[in-house]
């Protein structure tokens, strides 16, 4: 017996041949966009239908035109069919290294040592000042371990490499400074909503624009809040030192395998080229393959990544997914030092180099008999507000010191404003363009607090 065909829109690519087929002119071209296909599905008006079943016929999709709505295809043939086996985690190890003499090495060459001992073989980037160091001696050790160094044509093909390498699961790193960086947001974003690690170590240098190659911090706020469009976050990790940008390095791949997550490392363009004694680790890791990785082996190939979801119900659950999984990260890896706070009554806020500048301005002071303390973030993002509480409580002043427009500062303020938090009286020293606070002018502004007693 013929039947009329029932339309099912999700499957329908829209290519008109049922148009075509059609002598009652029942079908025509559609001019809506399906939210689930992404494509535009033909019309069908039954009125005149005779079922001679020749769309039948003319239709390419098995399951666009369907002679009942018993017959849904969503249900015909059950869940999908597949032989690929069930993926589980091959464990890393840690690997037990020789004891060597400290090393005296530079902030880039320190961290790309750390990428070294996390696992990290593949490193994709784009030269530029003041980062290019790291990225040479990459260029130099990888090729002698196996691994991969590939200079890609921009920052844009770096950050999309580094989304294929992360996906198959394994450890990859590329070094920028503050214009590259904003090159790479699109790419960033695409591997946050894909859940693909990577590290990304952001020498910051002057700016906007091309500025200059010296030094500065004002990419904290393109960092915590800017990672691209959409519902963006990413732990960011402020070293200090050398050592820092090796151990922060180190604890970036940790993280971002954890969180299935880029992490950033934001250092500035002094601490990318100074000179430190760096102390190696005891152990390095070798990286295993986790279960969700495309890694292009049988056990994962039925494995997919994508960040693309068309129902608008099926990107909310997405994001309150990572709302989840960012509302962890804030919870678990807020970190600080915290260098003279028990009884401090003014507090020095700062981190990356101006915070060593600070750090020798404290010890000035307290030899001058000033109650003064340094609280140092080493999480911009998260800020590690719930360390800072107690000694918000208890100092009568905050200064905060830094290289750029308040940008640290506001991230103080936003942490605080999300604890229901009142903060004590709080000003500020700034510097711009590549000029650093220095640790006199940290002291003048800790004797004109003093002196105007607030």
């Amino acid at each position: 017996m013929k039947v009329q065909p029932v339309l099912f829109e999700d499957y329908c690519k829209g290519c008109g041949r049922c148009v075509e087929a059609c002598p009652k002119h029942c079908f025509a071209l559609g001019s809506e966009i399906n939210a689930r296909s992404g494509l535009t599905p033909i019309t069908f008006d039954p009125t005149e239908c005779n079922r001679c079943g020749l769309c039948f016929v003319a239709c390419p999709e098995p399951y666009g035109l369907q002679p009942s709505e018993d017959t849904d295809p969503h249900e015909m043939f059950g869940p999908r069919r597949s032989d690929a086996p069930t993926p589980y985690d091959i464990p890393g190890r840690d690997v037990a290294l020789p004891n060597v003499n400290d090393l005296m090495i530079k902030g880039t060459y320190a961290s790309a040592i750390g990428a070294l001992l996390a696992g990290c073989r593949h490193f994709f980037g784009y030269p530029i000042t003041p980062s290019t160091e790291g990225a040479e001696l990459m260029a130099k050790i990888l090729p002698e371990m196996n691994g991969v160094f590939l200079q890609a044509c921009s920052e844009v093909a770096a950050v999309n490499l580094m989304y294929g390498c992360g996906g198959a699961g394994l450890p990859t790193m590329t070094f920028t400074s503050s214009p590259g960086f904003s090159l790479m947001l699109e790419g960033i974003s695409y591997m946050v909503g894909s859940e693909v690690p990577g590290v990304f170590v952001n020498i910051m240098r002057g700016g906007p624009g091309l500025g200059n190659i010296a030094p500065e911090q004002a990419d904290i706020k393109l960092a915590c809040h800017g990672l691209g469009h959409g519902n963006t976050q990413a732990i960011v990790l402020a070293p200090t030192t050398p050592q820092e940008m090796l151990d922060l390095t180190m604890l970036a791949f940790e993280l971002t395998f954890k969180y299935r997550n880029p992490v950033v490392v934001l250092g500035d363009g002094y601490l990318g080229q100074i000179t430190g004694k760096v102390k190696l680790p005891a152990e390095m890791h070798q990286p295993g393959i986790p279960a969700w990785a495309v890694h292009g082996d049988a056990l994962h190939r039925g494995n997919l990544i994508c960040s693309i979801y068309l129902g608008e119900s099926d990107l909310e659950a997405h994001n309150l997914h990572l709302n989840a999984k960012y509302e962890a990260m804030t919870h678990a890896e807020q970190r600080a030092e915290l260098f003279h706070c028990d009884d401090a009554e003014i507090l020095i806020v700062a981190c990356n180099t101006p915070a060593r500048m600070a750090h020798g301005a404290v010890d000035r002071l307290r030899r001058e008999g000033h109650k003064v303390g340094l609280f140092r973030p080493i999480t911009l993002w998260p800020f590690p507000i719930d360390k800072a509480t107690p000694v918000f409580e208890k100092v009568r002043h905050i200064l905060v010191v830094e290289a750029s427009n308040g940008q640290l500062e506001d991230e103080l303020r936003l942490a605080a404003s999300h604890k229901n938090l009142t903060l004590p009286t709080l000003t500020h020293l700034r510097r711009f363009g590549g000029i650093l606070p220095q640790s006199h002018d940290i002291v003048a502004m800790v004797h004109q607090i003093q002196e105007v007693g607030v």
